[in-house]
């Protein structure tokens, strides 16, 4: 065969293959194991774990979840430019992810409600039934971290609030770096109350008691925002993903642990409390 013929023929070849390879990529893209890395707060870790299993058996898509501390992580995400979606245990920390443009504003949603209370060992050895009573001598109280843990910023504000923070601070003997560290506090009996949120007691009604609050002492109702982080890669997925998690089907979990999914439910609780609203958002 001739050089003139055989030339055509390797250009022929060259672009097929050229066009057999950019299809195999563009082919495994289509396929590419579809990710999200989702940022809890830890004040629902209990139910989320269970919202995550479902969704992941439902839709393939692989749900990368980290727990822990909403200050902490918040700081995580903006060092690391990382992150589909924020759900902090509290408003406050969305208006500092707002404030930081760490998320898109007008996609915040709430997935549930709480209301501070205090949790007791079970059987309740050191009758505790109010506030002032974690000011009693030899009483072990423990709270959250007041600068990074949700509901230790929630309890500092409670005590100060009762004017019951100066009586209290010295028995207290651990401050918690996440919710479930918190609550598990209880269950090894390390010590005798913690402040925490409502639902600490139905994570595990066994090891455990619950002291409602005096309805008029709540000064705030906190409740579980979530939003789409501006460092998401795939905002169509992130999107998908935060329309399930309020979800009835998701809110089905929330419930399954006593979170309130109305705010008119945790009014019963503290009907003077106020509603703080998160900065930036609609």
């Amino acid at each position: 065969m001739k050089l003139k013929q055989i030339a055509p023929l390797l250009i022929v070849l060259v672009i097929t293959a050229y066009m057999s390879f950019e299809g195999g990529i563009y082919y495994s893209w289509l396929n590419r194991p579809r990710v999200l890395r989702v940022f809890f707060g830890s004040a629902a870790e209990v139910p989320e774990h269970e919202i995550v299993d479902k969704y992941e058996a439902e839709t393939g898509v692989r749900v990368e979840a980290t727990y822990g501390s909403a200050g902490t992580l918040l700081t995580s995400m903006m060092i690391a430019k990382v992150g589909d979606i924020y759900a902090p245990g509290s408003p406050d920390f969305m208006s500092s992810a707002n404030k930081n443009n760490v998320t898109y504003a007008d996609t915040v949603r709430i997935l549930a409600y709480l209301v501070p209370a205090i949790i007791v060992q079970k059987g309740n050895p050191k009758n505790i039934t109010s506030l002032e009573d974690l000011a009693k001598p030899g009483v072990r109280v423990a709270i959250g971290d007041t600068k990074s843990v949700a509901v230790g910023v929630y309890a500092l504000e409670l005590l100060n609030d009762s004017n019951l923070w100066n009586a209290v601070k010295p028995n207290i003997v651990t401050y918690a770096s996440s919710a479930p560290q918190l609550q598990s506090l209880i269950a090894i009996g390390s010590v005798d109350a913690v402040i925490g949120w409502h639902v600490f007691y139905y994570w595990n009604t066994n090891v455990s008691d619950i002291v409602w609050i005096t309805p008029g002492k709540i000064p705030k109702i906190s409740y579980i925002p979530a939003a789409i982080s501006k460092y998401t890669e795939d905002r169509d997925l992130a999107q998908q993903f935060l329309n399930y998690l309020v979800s009835d089907e998701a809110k089905a979990f929330f419930v399954k642990y006593n979170y309130f999914s109305t705010l008119d439910e945790a009014k019963q609780y503290a009907p003077n409390a106020t509603v703080v609203p998160i900065i930036g958002s609609p």
